[in-house]
């Protein structure tokens, strides 16, 4: 989802709408006291304040008379990862053949919306189809939470809640202009909505009504979430007719380049030794490009400006590399769906579909993990742990691909 960059703190707890396996450290506690007078008071007090000028009185009773808080999302809220994603983890689960095949699915069914929106944006189609992809799964994971209720909870109790009044403010007048239907109104814990998980305020700056139906409807119209995506990156600096980056091969003994922000004339690296994975000189496609290495000893990529509009939808490489990696994909059908050089672990991350299998073999084995849907929650890293401690692995609750081919040989339980 596009957040400003003083929200970076939130970046990888708003993925959990589309990689919902990020668990919590300890088991999560009860959610915090929330006192229903005190939430009474301070929604009376909002409404007077300097944020919700352009809300009128109407529509500030009409979504939140009767409103109560929601104490779980302050969880949510404080929440830390259990440990980060290493690079091969996160792509696994977010670049994957089924992604990809929706992609261009989803790229052959929209294609005529597309390449109007890159006419008149400069944003590549497949670079929008990538945010699609990654934000939502094509439409399929919107979030479910009421906005408006997790929003007022945030603007009331706990952190940031200067932050989440103007995130509420915000929604309110998208409600109040009637952009989305009251009961389509729902998303993330955080307030992200759409198809492509906007912020209520990066709603207002960047949403555009591509369908012409008078509502800038970024949940139930595709071509207006899609050119509304287009529209947030062409105002991120995305550059029209340049590519976001490409793999590249490094020389023997390199070391250094500065990062992704330390970007240099492809002629400097080129005398530096960089190739093309296939040892092909580097093409002339790029003005400046920075070096990008998400995990030293793995793949290694020169990315350019566009990297960086990407990076500003969520203020993480890994996620700009999801998108840019299943943006690639989805444009061309012949291209592999592992990258040229491998990362550097003798344990691979596994796709959604060896997720699923992974589970369906936890629960064949007796461990209660609920259904079978690909997605990492506590419940199964609980059941991954009781698995490697049995096997003698490392306890550490991480879904891979060692763990799944020993259960796939069927080590008996208890052996």
């Amino acid at each position: 989802m596009p957040v400003p960059t003083f929200l970076a703190w939130c970046a990888t707890l708003l993925l959990p709408v589309v990689v919902a396996h990020l668990p919590l450290a300890h088991a999560q506690p009860a959610p915090p006291h929330t006192d229903a007078a005190e939430f009474r008071a301070c929604l009376q007090g909002l409404r007077e304040a300097p944020a919700f000028r352009a809300v009128t009185p109407a529509t500030f009773a009409t979504h939140t008379d009767g409103l109560v808080p929601d104490a779980s999302v302050l969880l949510l809220l404080d929440r830390q990862p259990e440990f980060t994603l290493a690079p091969w983890d996160y792509l696994a689960v977010l670049v994957d053949a089924e992604r990809v095949a929706d992609g261009r699915a989803g790229y052959a069914r929209w294609q005529d919306t597309l390449a109007q929106i890159e006419r008149q944006t400069g944003v590549a189609a497949p670079i929008v189809v990538g945010v699609w992809g990654v934000e939502s799964n094509f439409g399929q994971n919107l979030g479910g939470r009421p906005l408006v209720q997790s929003l007022a909870t945030l603007s009331c109790f706990g952190r940031r809640q200067g932050y989440f009044r103007g995130e509420l403010a915000a929604a309110l007048r998208i409600l109040q202009e009637g952009h989305v239907a009251p009961q389509q109104f729902n998303g993330s814990w955080a307030g992200a909505f759409g198809q492509t998980q906007f912020m209520p305020s990066t709603f207002l700056r960047s949403a555009v009504d591509f369908d012409g139906d008078g509502r800038r409807d970024i949940v139930g119209s595709v071509p207006d979430a899609l050119a509304s995506t287009a529209r947030f990156l062409q105002t991120a600096g995305w550059r029209r007719g340049e590519p976001w980056g490409f793999e590249v091969r490094l020389p023997a003994g390199f070391d250094g380049g500065g990062g992704r922000k330390h970007k240099r004339p492809l002629a400097d690296w080129r005398r530096l030794g960089l190739t093309l994975p296939s040892g092909a000189p580097l093409p002339d496609t790029l003005a400046t490009a920075g070096l990008l290495q998400p995990a030293r000893g793995g793949p290694a990529f020169l990315v350019g400006r566009n990297f960086d509009a990407l990076y500003s939808y969520n203020a993480s490489e890994n996620y700009a590399l999801a998108i840019a990696r299943l943006a690639d994909l989805v444009a061309d059908a012949g291209a592999p769906l592992a990258l040229a050089t491998p990362w550097p672990t003798d344990d691979p991350g596994l796709s959604r579909a060896e997720n699923r299998e992974l589970q369906t073999l936890l629960l064949a084995r007796g461990h209660d993990i609920g259904a079978a849907d690909g997605l990492i929650g506590a419940q199964t890293r609980a059941a991954i742990k009781q698995e490697q401690q049995r096997l003698g692995q490392k306890p550490d609750g991480r879904a891979g691909q060692k763990l799944l081919g020993t259960l796939r040989r069927g080590t008996p339980a208890g052996s």
